[in-house]
Order: C-alpha cells, then sequence, then structure tokens
C-alpha cells in the first residue's frame, strides 16, 4: 500500500478509478456528481430559521493533464450548492459556491521497490488520513469525521498553496509538507496573516489491509481577524498550532475499517491554550455486490468544553456500476444539542464518470 502514491493521486483515483495511462501525455477528465435531501432540525434553529428540509448538489471535477513519463499537472475542483454539507446546517449563507481542492505541477519517479512524487501549489493537508475518502463516491457514508471540516476545525478540507514531497519504500510510506498556512486556519494566497507551517506523516502497511500510520503539523495560525483572535494577545506569528495523530486501516473479505486519534493544542498568551482530541472509529461491510451498511463513530473532547459524540450510520445501493444510494442517519449529541436538534436524515445519491482522455503519443 504506497501511501505516497496515494498522496500524489487521490483525487484523481476517488473520482472514478483512473490508471496510469499508456500514452506519454495527454488530458484526462473524471469526476463524481452528488444530490443530497436531507432533514434536520439544525435547519429550522437560528441562525437559518427555515424549513428543517434542504436539498443540494455537489460536483468534484478531477482534471488531469500528463505531460511526460514523469510530469504532471493535476486539480479538483468543487462546485455546490449552500447549505449541502451537514456542518452548514448550523450557519447563515445560501448560493452556489467553488473550491479549488487541488491544483498542483507534480513530478513522479518510480522504481521496484518504491516512489517519489513531488508537487507544488494547492494541496491537501498531509495531516491525517480521511481525505483520501473526502469523494462522495469513496466516503462510505455522507459527513465527515469531526475534526474534519470548512469552519474552524482542526483539519481543514480545503487546499493550502505549498509544496510536498512523498517516498514510499518497500512497506513504508512517508510525506513531508510546508504550507502557507495552517490546517487549522486555511488562508489563501491572496489572504493577509500567512505563515510558515509544517505538516509530514509516516505509515506502515503490516500486510496487505493493514496499515498504521502517523502525522502531525505544528505552525502559526493566528491572524488578527481570526474570531478568536483576542485582544492583547501576542502577535500570531509566535502563536503555534501544533496537532498529532495517529491512524489505522484494515480490510479483509466484506470488511474495511478506518481509524484516528487526535490531539489539537493552539497556543495562547491572554487566555490557556486551547487542548481537544478527537477520534472516530468507521466500519463498512459489503452485504451484497450492491449493498452495504456503514457506521462512524466520533468523540470530540475540548479541554474546558463539554464532550460532543457523533453517532452516523448507512445502508446504500449501488443500481449500476457509476451510481450509488446513500441513506444516513446522523445523532450528535452535546451540550450545543437539545434532544434530536442536532440529528440528520439524508439521501444522497452519488454518480460518477469518467475518466474521459485525450491522449498523445
Amino acid at each position: 500500500m504506497k501511501r505516497g502514491v496515494i498522496h500524489g493521486v487521490i483525487f484523481v483515483a476517488c473520482a472514478g478509478g483512473l490508471r496510469a495511462q499508456e500514452a506519454q501525455s495527454g488530458f484526462t477528465l473524471s469526476g463524481t456528481v452528488s444530490e443530497l435531501t436531507a432533514y434536520s432540525h439544525q435547519l429550522s434553529a437560528p441562525p437559518r430559521d427555515g424549513s428543517p428540509l434542504t436539498a443540494g448538489f455537489r460536483a468534484v471535477l478531477y482534471p488531469t493533464w500528463k505531460l511526460s513519463d514523469h510530469w504532471t499537472v493535476s486539480a479538483a475542483v468543487q462546485t455546490y450548492s449552500r447549505p449541502y454539507f451537514y456542518e452548514q446546517f448550523s450557519t447563515q449563507g445560501y448560493g452556489l459556491k467553488t473550491d479549488i481542492l487541488q491544483a498542483n505541477l507534480g513530478y513522479s519517479q518510480f522504481w521496484n521497490e518504491g516512489s517519489v512524487v513531488v508537487r507544488a501549489g494547492e494541496l491537501s493537508s498531509a495531516f491525517g488520513s480521511f481525505l483520501l475518502r473526502y469523494d462522495d463516491a469513496v466516503n462510505p457514508l455522507v459527513d465527515k469525521p469531526m475534526s474534519y471540516g470548512y469552519y474552524y476545525q482542526g483539519v481543514s478540507v480545503l487546499s493550502l498553496a505549498g509544496v510536498q514531497v512523498d517516498v514510499a519504500i518497500h512497506k513504508f510510506d512517508m510525506r513531508a509538507q510546508f504550507t502557507n498556512s495552517s490546517p487549522a486556519n486555511r488562508r489563501s494566497i491572496f489572504d493577509n496573516g500567512q505563515y510558515g507551517d509544517w505538516a509530514g506523516g509516516v505509515g506502515y502497511t503490516v500486510t496487505q489491509g493493514l496499515r498504521f500510520g502517523a502525522s502531525m503539523y505544528r505552525g502559526p495560525y493566528l491572524d488578527f481577524e481570526f474570531p478568536y483572535y483576542f485582544p492583547g494577545e501576542a502577535d500570531p506569528h509566535v502563536l503555534p498550532a501544533t496537532a498529532i495523530g495517529v491512524d489505522g486501516e484494515w480490510g479483509h473479505g466484506p470488511w474495511n475499517v478506518n481509524g484516528e486519534w487526535q490531539r489539537f493544542q493552539n497556543d495562547y498568551h491572554v487566555i490557556p491554550n486551547y487542548i481537544q482530541q478527537v477520534g472516530y472509529v468507521e466500519a463498512r461491510r459489503t452485504l451484497h455486490p450492491r449493498w452495504y451498511a456503514a457506521a462512524r463513530i466520533g468523540t470530540q473532547r475540548p479541554a474546558g468544553y463539554p464532550d460532543h459524540q457523533s453517532y452516523e450510520f448507512a445502508v446504500a445501493y449501488r443500481p449500476a456500476r457509476f451510481e450509488l444510494v446513500k441513506l444516513d442517519y446522523e445523532i450528535l449529541q452535546g451540550a450545543a444539542y437539545r434532544g434530536t436538534l442536532g440529528n440528520t436524515l439524508a439521501m444522497q445519491f452519488v454518480t460518477t464518470f469518467g475518466p474521459l482522455s485525450i491522449a498523445a503519443k
């Protein structure tokens, strides 16, 4: 299981099972289109105060331009209607939004027992393992683990500008990444408050289907306009965020299991450091070639604040090779959720296409 290679092609692979092309150069396009219908009382509570029923869509395109045997330009661009993601049910705003999830130039070199991949541009965070399964066609459920998200989570799912090196040697894989901002507060290249951050990870594949890994990131995370930058606080560049995590994945027969444990620490001077631990276990079992059942149980434990738990369950049916229908139910428990306020019932229809290619010898 060459995780270095996986990090180099993750979004393309998720979209439609892209394989290496025989041509020395060419253009390939694949994608995932999802439609979501959801019912949640979060939508009828402040600040939205609307109907508890919503519908939306998400489209992710994965263009890849292979320049030669070693050089590739790849990207992942998503457009979606808001609200679409569960975390947006408790925030304001409607409309369409487009995000760049990946856009980089890559160089790769492969040997019998190893590989090196170097990429520069817009990258997903090298921390953790869930971003390898972020595509709706690959994520067995609908929501994300509690530490991943778009708004003030420990790991942003949006891209970071930087450079990354992935190395795989036999059963070991390693990655190192330098970016313009922290996964805890993603900044675009046009924003103020950009500071260099480091991230990296290692992994070991014990046997086919069983892998363990660890990762971390560290660097300044605050900016002067950040909601949690308080009056009188020190300059952001001297206040780092530090995260460490371990992850594991196991697959055998009809079973696939993933799990992560992560610890995040955001440093302050005028108030105590903010520390939280987040963990989840996710399991999927194939019931029939067209059916599977999946569950994810997660917990978020911020120091000095009440804990939160999430319980998500899904049953999925594949009516055709490139189509997937998920019926999903999530329960959120914690001080912020009264009764069933945090619960969501959703149906998601996912279609994949491609790869469509124009090759040049």
